[in-house]
């Protein structure tokens, strides 16, 4: 089946090309899914897309014009389609739904011990001849309280890391796991209680409408001075101007990012030539008590290879006109 795919990084290229064995007729392009590059898809009967493609009601009507059918998403979030016109057009779409949950969180236990110890400012002031010790004090994990707001696979997995950092575990999901209760002693609970007793707190939810800057200025003003918060998960969860206050006051004492708000046409491309447009993400990039990783949580090669084979498989059964049990529509 010919297939566009759109938003093709360099390093998984050679993952999709394996896992496609030549099965598909591959069309990958670097370019980016938008109103502008939508009709590159022309003449192909199913596009893949990543994380930073636009695939809103008008460029999915122009698919349907070209005869488009299936949508094969390189991730496991799917808010990047509109779900409803692609139903209308009776239009198939399938997600890689876990690549490597490890990878996620991994990266955000990376995030958090990086800005606790201070880990980027020390390796820069050795890199000048700098040994002072001076401003880099950090704290023990041991003992402090982590809220984790979603206990699906990512934030499971982060739990099982942080109990074994001898963390105390906060919760919120809107469903229980009663493994988690009984392996990893955590304490399910609400937003609010997260934000005013937690040292630390990591987003592991998907971006939906009721879900949208769920770190909003209420629940940072609820939240104890000084406390770090994580997001590896949607930049959508999150106010940046109301995050960015708090970082001016001290409440946010530490703030870890692997995704933004609008981080499409911004991460995954290099504009180290260019002049950053984009003022909220040249503030928070003053800030010292600020990590930003350009959405690279899942950048491993377990994960690759996983939404690599998956996607193919996603494709097969489009083919065969199979149920993969990925379907998001």
């Amino acid at each position: 089946m010919k297939t566009t795919v759109f938003s093709t990084h360099k390093f998984e290229e050679p993952y999709l090309v394996k896992a496609n064995d030549g099965k598909h007729q591959l069309k990958l392009l670097e370019s980016r899914l938008t109103q502008e590059t939508a009709i590159l898809a022309t003449g192909s009967k199913a596009v893949s897309l990543f994380t930073g493609d636009d695939a809103s009601a008008h460029i999915l009507e122009k698919f349907n014009a070209f005869g488009v059918k299936y949508i094969a998403l390189r991730s496991a979030g799917f808010n990047h389609v509109d779900l409803a016109k692609a139903a209308e057009l009776d239009m198939k779409v399938a997600r890689v739904p876990a690549y490597s949950p490890y990878a996620i969180a991994e990266h955000t236990m990376a995030l958090i011990l990086a800005l606790n110890r201070k880990l980027i400012k020390a390796h820069n002031r050795v890199r000048d001849q700098n040994f002072s010790l001076n401003g880099l004090t950090g704290f023990d994990l041991n003992g402090k309280t982590v809220g984790v707001i979603g206990t699906g696979k990512i934030g499971s997995v982060l739990v099982k890391i942080l109990h074994g950092f001898g963390c105390k575990i906060l919760v919120q999901d809107v469903i229980v796991d009663e493994n988690l209760i009984n392996s990893y002693n955590v304490i399910y609970t609400n937003c609010e209680t997260i934000c005013k007793q937690s040292d630390i707190i990591s987003l592991h939810v998907p971006l939906t409408s009721s879900t949208k800057h769920l770190i909003d200025a209420k629940h940072i003003s609820l939240m104890k001075q000084g406390v770090m918060l994580i997001n590896t998960s949607r930049g959508g969860l999150v106010d940046t101007k109301a995050v960015i206050e708090g970082l001016k006051t001290k409440k946010i004492g530490y703030f870890g990012i692997d995704v933004y708000e609008e981080e499409e046409g911004l991460f995954f491309e290099d504009h180290s030539d260019d002049i950053l447009q984009d003022d909220v993400i040249a503030r928070l990039m003053t800030f010292n008590n600020v990590l930003i990783t350009s959405h690279q949580a899942f950048l491993t090669e377990t994960a690759l290879t996983n939404i690599a084979e998956t996607t193919i498989y996603n494709l097969d059964c489009f083919e065969k006109g199979k149920v993969s049990g990925n379907e998001v529509s």
